[in-house]
C-alpha cells in the first residue's frame, strides 16, 4: 500500500510533546529518536520488521560501526541526503568520524521532528548546524 509523504509527516507530528525516554516508543508516554521512527512505522505499516537490541547511550561509539544506518538500510530505502524530502528519515552524526546515532523525520523541506535527550518530541529547523551533521537519509517503503 503506498504511503504519502504528507501522511508520514502527519504521523510524526502526532508525537509532538511525547517525553524523551531512552529506548521507549509509546506516543504520549515516552520515546527516544529511534522510538519515534519505530512508532511512525507502526502507525503506517503495522508490526515492526525487527525488534531493536538493547542499547546504551554510548552504543555507537562503543561499537564503532554504523549500526543505526545498517538497520535502517534493512527496512528503508537509502536516498541521497541532499535529495531527502518530506517524510524521509535523517540520521545524524554528532562529530566527524563517529557513527550516526541520532534520527529525525523531515516534516518540511527545512524542518524535521526528533526526540532529543532531556526534551520532548519537537520540530527543529534544519539549520546549517544540523545539515552538516546529516550522514544518511532513507525513505519509508512504498512512499509516493
Amino acid at each position: 500500500m503506498p504511503i504519502s509523504r504528507d501522511a508520514i509527516a502527519v504521523a510524526a507530528l502526532s508525537w509532538l510533546g511525547t517525553p524523551y525516554r531512552h529506548q521507549a516508543s509509546l506516543k504520549g508516554v515516552g520515546c527516544d529518536c529511534l522510538g519515534l521512527v519505530r512508532g511512525v512505522w507502526r502507525e503506517l505499516y503495522g508490526e515492526e520488521p525487527e525488534a531493536p537490541p538493547r542499547y546504551t547511550a554510548d552504543w555507537a561509539e562503543a561499537q564503532g560501526r554504523e549500526t543505526l544506518a545498517e538497520a535502517a538500510g534493512r527496512h528503508l530505502t537509502p536516498v541521497d541526503p541532499a535529495e531527502a524530502q518530506t517524510g524521509d528519515v535523517l540520521l545524524f552524526r554528532w562529530r566527524p568520524g563517529l557513527p550516526a546515532k541520532h534520527a529525525g523525520i523531515l516534516i518540511a523541506p527545512d524542518r524535521f521532528i526528533h526526540a532529543h535527550d532531556g526534551a520532548a518530541v519537537a520540530p527543529a529547523d534544519l539549520v546549517p548546524w544540523w545539515r552538516r551533521r546529516v550522514a544518511f537519509a532513507f525513505a519509508f517503503p512504498g512512499v509516493i
